[in-house]
């Protein structure tokens, strides 16, 4: 009879604590009765009776997934390796634990499936310029595959590109030529401009003789400046029937 008061106390002790449970702010309890789908309670103090009742935590928190390293193929057929990390929570628990067997696996592994298959459809330079995009597309992605779940994908980072160092090289190299290319361009148009110029001020000076005979004029002062040596010009036409007519 002594042995037997311990012993009930005991079996009380673990009564209570199997039957009152505490769920903090950020966490629900799913509950089941006798194996089906009874309710979703708490936060705070909730009562589950052992036996024909079970209850299944749920973290409403943001969780954080660092996807792992991935080898990827641009649509030019340049291998890379991409990580990237994931930001999610549980919106529906009571779908988190029904509808997938481990919500935090699958959404991770539904990551690292749709990171290869959204980069691969993009060029190695669309990879490396349009990030935020990428980043974007992923995640509409993601939150339309996982809403099933009630799984909601908050955002998607892609946290490192690396390339292989002769893809580094052959990069650098058409940069530069890229770069050869633009300064050509440039030169060229400056040469037009320059010539369309030039084109329209010998319009001028050919509809005005005595403009012609001033910038003449000013071209020999200019040279006769530059050099100590003597130079003999030979005389325009043009100018010399302008004096004669003054004559």
């Amino acid at each position: 009879m002594e042995l037997l008061w311990p012993i009930i106390a005991i079996l009380i002790l673990a009564l209570v604590f199997y039957t009152f449970r505490i769920l903090r702010e950020y966490e629900r309890g799913v509950i089941f009765f006798l194996g089906r789908f009874q309710e979703v309670k708490g936060p705070g103090l909730i009562i589950v009776f052992p036996g024909i009742q079970q209850m299944v935590r749920v973290d409403l928190r943001t969780k954080v997934y660092d996807v792992p390293t991935q080898d990827v193929i641009s649509r030019d057929n340049v291998s890379v390796k991409v990580s990237a990390v994931i930001y999610f929570r549980v919106t529906d628990a009571e779908r988190a634990i029904i509808q997938v067997e481990d919500f935090f696996e699958a959404t991770s592994q539904l990551a690292q499936t749709t990171l290869r298959s959204i980069l691969g459809q993009h060029e190695l330079d669309e990879m490396l310029a349009q990030r935020d995009k990428l980043n974007q597309g992923i995640q509409v992605l993601l939150d339309e595959q996982t809403e099933s779940w009630g799984i909601k994908v908050i955002t998607v980072e892609i946290k490192h590109i690396d390339i292989d160092e002769s893809m580094i090289r052959a990069i650098a190299k058409q940069a530069e030529a890229e770069r050869e290319r633009r300064a050509k361009i440039i030169h060229a148009e400056g040469e037009l401009e320059a010539s369309a110029k030039l084109l329209e001020a010998a319009q001028v000076l050919s509809g005005q003789s005595q403009a012609m005979q001033l910038r003449y004029m000013q071209t020999l002062t200019e040279v006769a400046g530059e050099r100590s040596s003597i130079i003999v010009f030979p005389m325009p036409i043009d100018l010399m029937e302008g004096w004669l007519k003054r004559d």
